[in-house]
Order: C-alpha cells, then sequence, then structure tokens
C-alpha cells in the first residue's frame, strides 16, 4: 500500500520550520563553557536535600504523579514576590510559559510581536503554532521604538530585559510607557533581572495585561531542573492553566525549586559574585582593548572583538569563535541579525574561566591572521 509521506502529511507549514538552535553542550572533559548563560557555581545545598527526600524511601514515590498544579512552589514563588499564588502560574522552564503564551495570545490572525535582536526562541513558538510575527529591530543605541510598538497590531508582545543577546536592561519607566500605549500582552521575559537594576514587578499590581517570566535555571543554578514561571493577573493565569499540560513540571523540580527559593541568603551572595566578575571583565579586558561592548545587566557579556590589526566585523568574530573552540572554549556567535553579527556573547564563569578566556583571546590576537 502506497500513500502519503509523513512530511506530506504533516501541516503545511511544519516542514518550513526551523527549530530552536541551542547552545553546543560538549561530551568530554576539558571545556571552557561560556556559551549558554548557565551559572558556574552549584545552587544551594538544600537543592539536593530536598530532591532526595522527595524520591521516598529507595525512590517509592517516582511511581506517584507530580501535584499538578505545583502548589507549594506557587506559594513559594508568590512569597518570593509579595503577590498572591493566584498571581503564579508555574513551567517546565520559563520556555513553557512563553509556549504557553503564544498557545493563549497568537495564531495566524492573531501576530506576536518581539525585538530584534532578542531571544531567537520567539518566533520558533510562534512558527510552530502557524502564528503570524511582527519584528521589530532595535539599533546599536538598544532604545526601544516606541511609537513603532504602539502602532503595531499584534495580540501580544515579547520584550527581553535585559536584552538576550545584548545584556541591555530597559528601564521600568519604558515598560510603563509601552502599557499606556501598546494595546495587547506585554510579556516582559526577566530570565536575567536578579543581575539587573531595575525589573518590572511594581507594575504589575496597576497593568492587568503584562506578563512577567522568570526562570530558575539562571541565576538560581537549576538549568538542569528546568522550573519558570510567570507572574500576571489571575485572569491570565487561568488562561495559561487552561492550555497548560496537567503534569508539566516533575516532583524533583518541584521540591528542587521550592528549596531554591527558600534559600535567598545563598543565591544574593552567588548574584553578587557574578556581577562583580562581570563588571571587573568589562572593565579591565575587554575596554581596555577598544572592543565595543554593551552595557550588560545580565550574566554574560556581548563584545565586539577586533583582531591584532583592530578590525571588526563578522568574519573577525567568526574567526575568533573558532579559535575559541579549537582550544575547548566556548563563546555564542549570533551571525544571522545584522546587529549581532559581528560580536561574541560570553557567558560569565568562574574566575578560572574567565582567566583560561583571557589568556586565549590574548593568544588569538597574537596569532596571524586566519590561524
Amino acid at each position: 500500500m502506497t500513500g502519503k509521506t509523513p512530511g506530506q502529511l504533516a501541516l503545511a507549514h511544519v516542514p518550513g520550520l526551523h527549530a530552536y538552535t541551542p547552545g553546543l553542550q560538549p561530551k568530554g572533559p576539558g571545556w571552557v563553557k561560556l556559551n549558554t548563560n548557565e551559572c558556574p557555581y552549584p545552587p544551594s545545598p538544600r537543592v539536593a536535600q530536598a530532591v532526595i527526600a522527595a524520591l521516598g524511601d529507595g525512590g517509592e514515590d517516582l511511581r506517584l504523579y507530580p501535584d499538578p498544579s505545583s502548589s507549594a512552589l506557587r506559594e513559594a514563588v508568590a512569597r518570593t514576590h509579595g503577590v498572591a499564588a493566584a498571581n503564579v502560574c508555574i513551567g517546565n522552564g520559563s520556555d513553557d510559559i512563553l509556549n504557553l503564551l503564544v498557545g493563549c495570545f497568537c495564531g495566524e490572525s492573531a501576530a506576536a510581536a518581539f525585538m530584534l535582536p532578542s531571544y531567537s526562541l520567539y518566533p520558533v513558538l510562534v512558527g510552530i503554532r502557524g502564528g503570524a510575527a511582527s519584528p521589530i529591530p532595535l539599533d546599536r543605541g538598544m532604545l526601544l521604538p516606541f511609537e513603532q510598538i504602539a502602532a503595531s497590531d499584534a495580540r501580544i508582545l515579547f520584550l527581553t530585559s535585559p536584552n538576550a543577546p545584548t545584556g541591555v536592561g530597559f528601564p521600568t519607566s519604558d515598560i510603563a510607557r509601552i502599557l499606556e500605549t501598546f494595546r495587547g500582552i506585554v510579556v516582559v521575559d526577566e530570565a536575567y533581572a536578579p543581575f539587573a537594576r531595575e525589573n518590572a514587578l511594581d507594575l504589575l499590581a496597576g497593568h492587568p495585561r503584562l506578563v512577567v517570566t522568570r526562570t530558575l535555571s539562571k541565576a538560581y543554578a537549576l538549568a538542569g531542573i528546568r522550573v519558570g514561571y510567570a507572574l500576571a493577573d489571575p485572569e491570565v493565569i487561568g488562561l495559561l492553566d487552561r492550555v497548560r499540560d496537567s503534569y508539566n513540571v516533575s516532583r524533583l523540580s518541584q521540591a528542587a525549586a521550592v528549596a531554591a527559593l527558600g534559600d535567598p541568603d545563598y543565591y544574593v551572595g552567588i548574584i553578587d559574585k557574578i556581577k562583580s566578575t562581570r563588571d571587573y571583565y568589562i572593565d579591565s579586558w575587554v575596554s581596555k582593548r577598544g572592543w565595543f561592548t554593551f552595557p550588560s545587566e545580565a550574566n554574560f557579556i556581548c563584545t565586539e572583538p577586533r583582531d591584532s590589526r583592530g578590525l571588526a566585523g563578522p568574519a573577525v568574530a567568526r574567526a575568533a569563535l573558532d579559535f575559541l573552540f579549537t582550544r575547548k572554549v566556548l563563546v555564542r556567535h549570533f551571525p544571522s541579525d545584522a546587529l549581532t553579527a559581528s560580536f561574541l556573547r560570553i557567558s560569565v564563569g568562574s574566575d578560572d574561566d574567565m582567566l583560561v578566556l583571557e589568556d586565549t583571546l590574548d593568544a588569538w590576537l597574537k596569532a596571524p591572521p586566519n590561524a
């Protein structure tokens, strides 16, 4: 029996989709991994204790489904941010929350707007749903184009603050201005907010169309646990719960996240250390070499390398990337956007990681061109 191939049976838009490209996860020892903005330090010791306790006797409790609403975790998030549990939705990472928001507010006739450059997952999620995408470009000044945002007829706007991959944070006053002029849902993706000077949380009470998303992958050192959440008006949370998978967060992940949120003093120390390393590296290395570097409020640095001849550009950035890779140092390059094509994004690592990075970039500058 013959028939159509799976590709022919798929919805018309699916074969043309381009999947999200994550940072390389290398195999084997010896890599300095500064490409995925993971925390260079371990999570609170309470996390491992909580995971072991959640296993039960010999893993007995793993046969049971997790709490479908992540009730204890919702309460912990609510306490952390001074809101009610009704203002919280828990996701399998903040990517899950972003996907739920696209599912609620985006479709073929309901566009989603987002800045360019920003988190490259947004157009992927919109494309999966067959939705309409409405990108809004930024320039090197990284000033929000308020008039263009206000004129957009998109149903939902995604604004990453601090921006990825530049690290530039947008003032709360700018977000308030957008809320006054943009008519749809405003999602402020605050994956890197713990490292920033400002955030949008104080705007939640007076703006029912505002959604703030957070993750425990960065500042809380729980990228492997996959927990994120949304903070929003209860009406928005109710919509997210309607489209959310019933058991979207595992028992172990819920337990780990509650434990992490219960140890804020530990994480204050980690966040301060990362910020200090970030600022020192910008001031002591890249700036002194004349490399244009965005003012970062995140746990990474976005810098435009110049080679030994003083040249910059996409080819120079690629050459630096390749040189680092051959010496087992991983960073990120985003060549598809004109604004970022000349830049490298470098996660803030431990002091030892950053020393290896410095030494390797020094070696690149001393190497013959195209080496």
